[in-house]
C-alpha cells in the first residue's frame, strides 16, 4: 500500500516536502509512478488546477484533474472543489513558460489509476483500511480511500446505534478506519460498525448505578433510546420534554446481557455540539466475521465477510 493514502496524508511528510519544494529533486521523478502531494491554490477559467510547488508552478490540466473528466462521467465540480485542499499527483513533465521560467505538469488522474491498480483492486471484503470523510449525505458518508478515489460508507453501516444523518457521527476531514463491506464492478462499499466492538465489549464500559452521558437518538411511545457509545444504546422511560440529538445525563438501572438490554433513567438534558468519540475495538488487517451479540443472547447479530 506504500504511497496510496487518502489525499493529504503525505503532504507534510519530510520526504514529500523535500521533493515538491525543490525543482531539482522534482525533476528526478518526471515520468515515474512516485505519488506526491501539495495544495491546490487556484482553478483557472479552463478548470486547470494550479498547485503550490514552492519555487515552481505546478499545473494539473483539466483532463488530468480526475478520472472520468475526459469521458464526461465526472463533473467539473470535482476539480473546482479541490481549491485550497491537498491533492495527490505524479509528475509527467517539466515545461518552460514564455518568460523562461520552468513549470511542472502533473496528473492527479494517473495517481488515482495507480492507486486502483496497485492497491484498491486487491482489496477484498473484510480488509481494514484507512479512509477520510470527504462528503456527507443523508444516505451515508463518502470517503477518500486513496489518492482521491471515493467509496461509500452507508448510514446503516456507520454504527449499531442508529443516527439520523452521518453528520451526527462525523465532520468532513475526519480520518477513520473502515472495513471493506463489498466490492462490485470496481466500486467499494465500506462498513465501520464491525470495528466498534461487540455488545459485551461496549457494555463492559458501564455498570449499574452509574450516571453517565449519552445522546438521545430515538423517541418512541414506549421509551427513549439513548446512545451510550456508537455501538450501544439503552432504553429510558418515556418523557415529553426531550428532543432527538440532545445530550443527556442518564442513570443506569440495569444491564441484561441475555436480552442485550440496558435500562436507563434520564436525569437531565443539555445541548452540546461535541460528537460521541469513536473507540475502535478491532483494527486488525482483515475480518472474517463479526458477532455483535453475546454467545448466550437470544438474538444473534452477525456479519460475515
Amino acid at each position: 500500500m506504500k504511497d496510496f493514502y487518502p489525499e493529504g496524508t503525505l503532504a507534510n511528510t519530510p520526504e514529500n516536502k523535500a521533493i515538491i519544494y525543490s525543482s531539482e529533486k522534482l525533476k528526478n521523478f518526471v515520468g515515474t509512478d512516485k505519488i506526491l502531494e501539495s495544495r491546490v491554490t487556484l482553478c483557472d477559467t479552463a478548470h486547470n488546477l494550479i498547485v503550490d510547488l514552492g519555487d515552481m508552478r505546478g499545473v494539473i490540466p483539466r483532463a488530468e484533474g480526475a478520472m472520468g473528466i475526459i469521458e464526461g462521467t465526472t463533473r467539473d465540480i470535482a476539480l473546482i472543489s479541490r481549491v485550497g485542499k491537498y491533492v495527490s499527483f505524479t509528475v509527467t513533465d517539466i515545461k518552460t513558460e514564455k518568460g523562461g521560467k520552468p513549470y511542472a505538469l502533473l496528473s492527479r488522474r494517473k495517481a488515482a489509476e495507480l492507486c486502483i491498480k496497485n492497491y484498491l483492486s486487491h482489496l477484498v471484503p473484510g480488509d481494514v483500511i484507512k479512509a477520510k470523510i470527504t462528503h456527507l449525505e443523508t444516505f451515508g458518508a463518502f470517503c477518500d480511500i486513496g489518492c482521491g478515489v471515493a467509496a461509500l460508507l452507508p448510514i446503516d453501516s456507520i454504527s449499531v446505534s442508529r443516527i439520523s444523518h452521518p453528520r451526527d457521527r462525523f465532520c468532513v476531514g475526519d480520518e477513520i478506519f473502515c472495513a471493506v463491506k463489498q466490492v462490485e464492478n470496481g466500486k467499494i462499499t465500506l462498513t465501520l460498525k464491525e470495528l466498534l466492538g461487540t455488545w459485551e465489549e461496549n457494555a463492559d464500559m458501564f455498570s449499574p448505578g452509574q450516571t453517565v452521558t449519552g445522546v438521545i437518538r430515538s423517541i418512541e411511545e414506549y421509551g427513549i433510546f439513548v446512545e451510550l457509545s456508537p455501538n450501544l444504546a439503552g432504553l429510558a422511560e418515556p418523557r415529553f420534554d426531550v428532543s432527538i440529538g440532545e445530550k443527556a445525563s442518564v442513570y443506569i438501572k440495569s444491564i441484561n446481557p441475555d436480552k442485550m438490554k440496558i435500562k436507563l433513567v434520564i436525569i437531565d438534558t443539555f445541548i452540546s455540539d461535541d460528537k460521541m468519540p469513536i473507540k475502535y475495538f478491532n483494527k486488525g488487517n482483515c475480518l472474517k466475521e463479526f458477532c455483535y451479540s453475546p454467545p448466550h443472547a437470544v438474538k444473534q447479530i452477525k456479519t460475515l465477510f
